[in-house]
């Protein structure tokens, strides 16, 4: 019986050191450069299609490093590099789109802290204008499995410009990977009570179109619909 209650004594007594030792989770933080849904002209020129561009946001406390995420919003390609500053330097294609996050962490605890995403555009030497960022799907997200009511489901998604000088968005959607024209010339950021079938895939992208004529698409997203 003193050998099963030293055992729980030792166990308890681990237990409690382990809570101790958890440390304090990274505080929350901004960004601050590139601005957010802006033209980055402060990156510096390397050569004819690349510039160097400088990531800078706000320290987190209890934060001793950072997880910096750049992602092409033409190619979806996202890149995650580890700094232990609240800055870092990266090499970007001119004139196209980007987002970014940081996410911080912290010493003596899994928990994190993620910012905003903010999407910004890489300078073009002799651009005038620029093409709207690709519109962002937000609901039904990527590979979401929905429950339709009474037959129709809603779609929605955000759009932004560097200009503000969205017209209208071509919405396109269907059940094949390769959907056809649906809505055209929507001024709103959703279509409402679209008719789906059960226990079926449907794709969907929205082209975005802005005054001067620039188009970007989302790229195609899909979800399937249950009973």
């Amino acid at each position: 019986m003193i050998k099963r209650i030293t055992g729980l004594l030792l166990i308890t007594f681990i237990m409690a050191c382990s809570k101790q030792e958890q440390g304090p989770s990274p505080g929350t933080f901004t960004l601050t450069n590139p601005i957010k849904d802006q033209v980055c002209t402060s990156g510096k020129v390397i050569s004819a299609t690349q510039s160097k561009v400088s990531f800078v946001w706000n320290k987190a406390a209890n934060a001793n490093s950072y997880d910096l995420t750049i992602t092409n919003l033409l190619t979806q390609t996202a890149a995650t590099q580890t700094v232990t500053s609240t800055s870092d330097t990266v090499t970007l294609l001119q004139n196209t789109p980007y987002s970014w996050y940081v996410t911080a962490k912290a010493p003596k605890t899994t928990a994190v802290t993620k910012s905003d995403v903010w999407k910004f555009y890489s300078a073009g030497s002799g651009i005038v204008t620029y093409a709207p960022f690709p519109a962002a799907i937000t609901a039904p997200t990527l590979g979401q499995i929905v429950t339709s009511s009474g037959g129709n489901i809603n779609l929605t998604w955000t759009g932004s410009s560097v200009s503000n000088n969205i017209v209208g968005y071509y919405v396109y959607f269907g059940p094949t990977n390769n959907p056809g024209l649906f809505k055209s010339n929507v001024t709103d950021s959703f279509v409402n009570n679209v008719s789906v079938s059960a226990n079926t895939t449907y794709y969907w992208h929205i082209i975005t179109v802005d005054a001067n004529g620039n188009i970007s698409d989302s790229g195609i997203s899909n979800f399937f619909v249950t009973k």
